[in-house]
């Protein structure tokens, strides 16, 4: 398969696929340099784009190329999770709008809401009109933003971008080169269809003749089958339109999320072409500062040093031996007396914060910290079974690294009304919140002793619908086995 990679995890996932003898096209000139082997500009089957927070990929394109990668990331470690997205990039769909904002309106794709900005529609939309959308920007399952979409049809390649609202030819590069390549498009042999115009995107500048032709090939091809898209009839929507194209395969998205073992796992496919820090992935996670401060780090280390940070000491974990967690908690947090959220991700996709509150406590040395939460009245604490009251504090120990985390939960008067402990992927702790993918399985403490583990029933139905794998089900069982023994 031919994948086009960018963003902050683009050095590791070029190895790991060219590993998996995958072929990468497209490379942007630090990757060419820094692989020092010459990659090609074909059209590429598949992109993967690093997600907006940092947390994975999005891999979008030909179904067949989207499993294939899909699954050489997610078996990069125990804890990647992976999810296909029913509203993939380029698909088109036949939807309702369901109501109107400020900006857009929503949109229904049927498994999806969606967001259609007013200025990317072709006319005034109103509650109840159907409209024939397509997906311009896909958005990951565990975030809160729906997918955008739009109504002018576009064919989005690397190299190249036929648009139905834009007329003629264009490049977004500046220059003689520019010129080249408005130009181009007379010695190509290929002639956009009609009402489509063509613009040339950054990389074309460094292709050849050959590949921006094959490029412009490709994209047209694809900008005929959207022309054949059947009209569709509004009492059959939402309905997905491109599907119901025989020749052209219908464009598919996968999510992949990695957890804190998968970015030390993908330090070490990056180590093997560049030089990296440990945790290179794990702090470029966290914000865009944090990733401007590992390129300096490491661009100052690759001029100074061989890039041995040290070497574990026998038994230790080497992740944690050879993560700077006080460096980076010293450089971007959090901090203490500050504020953290927890984020509480679901293996089915889906993140849920539990709440922002208090660090009172921070260990950087011991990758720990305390967060306060004042919870309000009304129902009760899981698996506890007791009354959740206005006064009540929920104190949660969180340790970068660990397989669960314990929350103590106490009243006004500073009694404790039990402990709740989470299972759930190595924990990440970012500047402004926890991360991590609950594993559904839990252990609690009573306030009279009496310990109890619950919601094994729960994981057995996440491995059996494909959102756990047995490996990390497995991991998980261990795990609760062992507080559960710990805590009686």
């Amino acid at each position: 398969m031919r994948a086009r990679v960018r963003g902050i995890y683009t050095t590791a996932v070029t190895q790991r696929l060219l590993d998996a003898d995958h072929a990468v096209v497209q490379a942007s000139p630090p990757i060419r340099e820094r692989f020092d082997r010459e990659f090609g500009f074909a059209p590429a089957d598949v992109a993967v784009d690093t997600t907006a927070d940092r947390q994975g990929v999005e891999c979008s394109g030909d179904p067949d190329a989207v499993d294939a990668l899909r699954e050489d990331l997610v078996d990069v470690a125990v804890d990647a999770l992976s999810w296909t997205d029913p509203a993939p990039t380029g698909a088109v769909f036949l939807a309702p709008v369901t109501d109107a904002l400020g900006s857009g309106a929503v949109v229904d794709l049927g498994d999806r809401e969606a967001f259609l900005p007013f200025d990317d529609a072709d006319d005034d939309v109103e509650p109840g009109d159907v409209r024939r959308v397509q997906v311009v920007k896909p958005a990951p399952p565990w975030g809160e933003d729906r997918p955008a979409v739009a109504e002018p049809l576009s064919v989005r390649d690397g190299l190249v971008t036929l648009d139905r609202s834009r007329s003629g030819v264009s490049a977004d590069v500046h220059g003689e080169r520019a010129t080249e390549l408005v130009r181009s498009i007379d010695l190509l042999g290929t002639d956009p269809p009609e009402r489509w115009g063509v613009r040339w995107q950054r990389a074309a500048a460094d292709a050849d003749l050959g590949a921006l032709g094959d490029a412009l090939a490709a994209a047209a091809d694809r900008a005929r089958a959207l022309d054949a898209l059947p009209a569709g009839d509004p009492d059959d929507a939402p309905v997905r339109l491109d599907s119901q194209l025989e020749d052209a395969p219908a464009p598919a998205t996968a999510w992949v999320w990695f957890g804190r073992t998968a970015r030390f796992a993908l330090d070490d496919d990056r180590r093997a072409v560049a030089t990296t820090m440990p945790g290179h992935h794990r702090v470029k996670a966290g914000s865009a500062s944090a990733s401007d401060a590992v390129d300096f780090a490491e661009g100052v280390l690759a001029h100074a040093t061989d890039g041995d940070w040290g070497t574990p000491a026998e038994g230790d974990d080497p992740d944690d031996e050879r993560f700077p967690f006080p460096a980076v908690v010293d450089a971007f947090g959090p901090r203490d007396g500050g504020t953290l959220t927890i984020d509480h991700g679901k293996p089915e996709g889906r993140c849920i914060t539990l709440g922002r509150g208090r660090v009172t406590d921070l260990d950087a040395d011991a990758g720990t910290l305390t967060v306060e939460r004042d919870m309000t009245g009304g129902g009760t604490y899981d698996a506890l079974g007791v009354p959740r009251e206005a006064g009540d504090v929920a104190v949660t120990k969180l340790t970068e690294g660990k397989w669960w985390y314990p929350t103590v939960y106490r009243n006004e008067d500073g009694e404790t009304k039990g402990t709740y402990v989470n299972v759930c992927t190595p924990v990440e702790l970012f500047p402004d919140g926890a991360r991590y993918v609950d594993l559904h399985v839990d252990v609690v403490r009573h306030a009279d002793g009496r310990v109890e583990r619950v919601d094994d029933d729960e994981l057995d139905a996440a491995v059996d619908a494909g959102h756990v794998t047995p490996a990390l089900a497995d991991r998980a069982r261990t795990v609760a086995t062992s507080v559960e023994r710990a805590l009686r």
